[in-house]
Formats: C-alpha cells, sequence, structure tokens
C-alpha cells in the first residue's frame, strides 16, 4: 500500500516522500557515481522534463529540442567567455537566447498536428545546426566553442564535484517550476488540450496560444539544462544541436514514462547511466544497446517503466479496496457527474 501510494504520488505524504527520496539521491549521486557523470544525468534530467511538458502533457511530439539545448550551450559559453559574468548568470542567458528563438518556431509549428508538427520542429531544428555549423568565427563550427569558464562569483570550479552542487540549484529549480507547471490551472488545460483539443477550444481556452506558451517555457527549461552542460563540459559542439540529441531525449521520455514528470528523470539517469558503462568498458555499441532499450520498452512497458509501475501498483489497489467491499451492502448513491476527481 505504502509503495503504491508512493508510485502515484497522489496524496500530500507520497510527494513528500518522493520529494525526499529524490533530493537524497540528487544531492548523494557525485558520491557514488563519477562526478562529471552525475552532472550529465541532472542536466539531461531537466531537459527530459522539459521535453516532457510539451510531449507528455500537451501531446505536441518535438524533434527539434536539441535546437534550444544547444543555442543555450553555445549562447551560455559566449556570455562566460566574453564577459567572464557567474555561471548562474551565463545558463540563464543563454536559456533566454532559447526561449527567444523558440517563440517563432513555436508560433509556426502549433499549426500542424502529429507527425507533421515533428517533422517542422525537426527542419528548423537543422536550420540552428547548419548556422552553428557555418557561423565559425562565433561558434568554432566544427572545432565547437572552447575553453568555457567555470566560475562562480570568482570561484574557480575546476572541481567537478564542487561544480555539480553549484550547478543542482539551477537544476533544482528548473525541476520545481515543472512541478509547479504541471500542477497548475495551466497545467490541467495542457492536458484537456492533449487529450481533446477541439473541445478544449470549444469551452473557449486559446488552444494555439497555449502551445505556444508551453513551446517557449519547455524551451527555456532546456536552455538552462543546456547551459548547465556546456559549462560542465567547458566546450559546446555541433553535438547539442544536431538531430540524434532530439532523439535521445525523446528516448528518455518514452523509457521512464511521459506525463509523469518522475519517468523522464528516471529515464535520463539510466541512458546516461548506461551510456558512461559501455564506454568504460570499451564497448562500441552504444546505439545499438540502447535501441534495444527502446525497442524493449516499447513492446513490454507501453506507458515507459515509472508509469507502468504506477499503473500497476494503481490497478492492484484498486483491485483490492474492491475486494474489501461486502456483496450485500450495495451502492445506494451514484457518484454526481460533475464531481471534480481527487488531485
Amino acid at each position: 500500500m505504502i509503495i503504491s501510494r508512493l508510485a502515484e504520488g497522489r496524496s500530500p505524504v507520497a510527494r513528500l516522500s518522493l520529494l525526499v527520496i529524490g533530493l537524497v539521491v540528487a544531492f548523494g549521486l557525485p558520491w557514488y557515481i563519477y562526478p562529471p557523470v552525475a552532472l550529465d544525468v541532472a542536466a539531461w534530467a531537466l531537459f527530459a522534463v522539459a521535453l516532457d511538458l510539451l510531449l507528455g502533457y500537451t501531446g505536441l511530439l518535438s524533434f527539434g529540442h536539441a535546437a534550444f539545448w544547444g543555442s543555450s550551450a553555445y549562447a551560455t559559453g559566449l556570455i562566460a567567455i566574453e564577459t567572464g559574468m557567474p555561471f548562474y548568470v551565463a545558463v540563464l542567458g543563454g536559456a533566454v537566447v532559447a526561449a527567444l528563438i523558440a517563440l517563432p518556431i513555436a508560433m509556426l509549428s502549433v499549426r500542424r498536428t502529429g507527425i507533421y508538427f515533428a517533422m517542422v520542429t525537426l527542419a528548423f531544428a537543422q536550420l540552428i545546426y547548419l548556422v552553428a555549423n557555418q557561423w565559425r568565427s562565433v561558434t568554432g563550427g566544427e572545432n565547437g566553442l572552447q575553453g568555457i569558464p567555470r566560475e562562480l562569483f570568482g570561484v574557480d570550479l575546476s572541481d567537478s564535484f564542487y561544480l555539480y552542487y553549484a550547478a543542482l540549484p539551477l537544476i533544482l529549480l528548473g525541476l520545481l517550476g515543472a512541478w509547479r507547471i504541471v500542477h497548475s490551472p495551466f497545467g490541467r488545460v495542457m492536458v484537456a488540450i492533449r487529450e481533446n483539443p477541439a473541445r478544449a477550444r470549444a469551452l473557449g481556452y486559446p488552444v494555439d496560444r497555449y502551445k505556444v506558451q508551453v513551446f517557449v517555457v519547455s524551451a527555456f527549461l532546456a536552455g538552462i539544462a543546456g547551459g548547465v552542460y556546456a559549462v560542465g563540459h567547458g566546450f559546446a559542439s555541433l553535438q547539442e544541436v544536431y538531430w540524434t540529441t532530439s532523439g535521445k531525449v525523446v528516448v528518455m521520455n518514452i523509457l521512464g514514462g511521459m506525463g509523469t514528470l518522475w519517468g523522464p528523470v528516471l529515464g535520463a539517469g539510466i541512458i546516461v547511466a548506461l551510456e558512461d558503462y559501455l564506454a568504460t568498458a570499451d564497448i562500441d555499441a552504444v546505439g545499438t544497446v540502447t535501441g534495444a532499450i527502446f525497442v524493449i520498452t516499447v513492446l513490454l512497458f507501453r506507458r515507459g517503466l515509472w508509469g507502468t509501475a504506477r499503473h500497476l501498483l494503481r490497478s492492484r489497489r484498486n483491485r483490492d479496496g474492491a475486494a474489501t467491499v461486502p456483496d450485500e451492502e450495495p451502492l445506494t448513491q451514484e457518484p454526481s457527474p460533475t464531481s471534480a476527481p481527487q488531485a
């Protein structure tokens, strides 16, 4: 029963318990795995959650989020190198750049749905990739933007262990922002758009405007993640804006479970840790292994790992609850059709 409530996260106690567990894992992560890998896990987790706002909660599949992750990485590096400002300021500046780039893309993309929306976002992302590759005087072209400093108010954070804890507040604030959005009236409208856009529009909600707003917010959070990633590695490369980066974060969402928030975090941790393990073991088949995991997940865990676990525990709890109702006590009152679902 306790495990079921934790997986569902519906009650305040369950949410608080999940929060405590998540914070313990976040603060203890660099003690158990290599600190640079821990920072990668944190950055990719926020990136996956950012996409989940668009994919899992609004029902819009974007294959172009690498444009925002990568553009923020370049912008963060340029701000840090040219101005010498603390990396907090550089990362937030990069996130703003990502949001500004996302705004016109969103206004043009939300007019399409389904696979057409995905292809339009992919086309714009490839355009950003082309600009980054050709604008060598700014981005460094194929050599990338190197020498991004790790300074915070004059303190040199060359040690990745201390950099992790310095960057962690940005990641946690981004995750908190995503959680607050999902559990707000705005988040309810997002889910309504995902379930039935026509009905949401009939109820008076400007669907396209909401889609643009979600898209921009998602890009901003992806920008924070991309900026932290660039600072952690000390450089920004074309790989950050390449389409495979967009595909990777989609796989993280599907693996962990879309529309759950915790699922993308779990998926990011699994993929990043697996890639690090395979690279350390000198196994040159990262794409093959992650692809096989993706196929297995799609076939066996249609809701993702977290989503499937939550669904099974919820079904079991419902069955146990039904079994405790005596047969001689029929229901005397039908639920009101206007009653709101429990939070």
